[in-house]
């Protein structure tokens, strides 16, 4: 059974602003990683905490970032958007 999934306002705001097609590979992609929370790249410096995970939409690559804990299964769900200025938005 996979963790528990919660969301951001950051994220949320985010995902409602998607179009239903990437919405849905946004969906495949939190389900994975429910599964395997490890499943994305430890981020390191200032987002040390962070987890990003990437796959490719509509021929444009997006990233999630999210945290997990361990100790609650919790995985809270950062943002969602494509790659440029994704790290740049996510330190604000």
């Amino acid at each position: 059974m996979g963790f528990e999934v919660l969301q951001t306002k950051r994220f949320s705001r985010a995902y409602k602003k998607l179009h239903d097609n990437v919405a849905s590979d946004v969906n495949i992609a939190v389900e994975e990683i429910s599964d395997k929370p490890s499943i994305g790249e430890k981020k390191k410096g200032d987002l040390g905490d962070m987890f990003v995970f990437k796959f490719r939409s509509q021929n444009q690559l997006y990233l999630l970032g999210y945290t997990v804990k361990d100790t609650l299964e919790l995985i809270t769900l950062e943002a969602i958007g494509p790659h440029e200025n994704f790290y740049r938005d996510l330190k604000k």
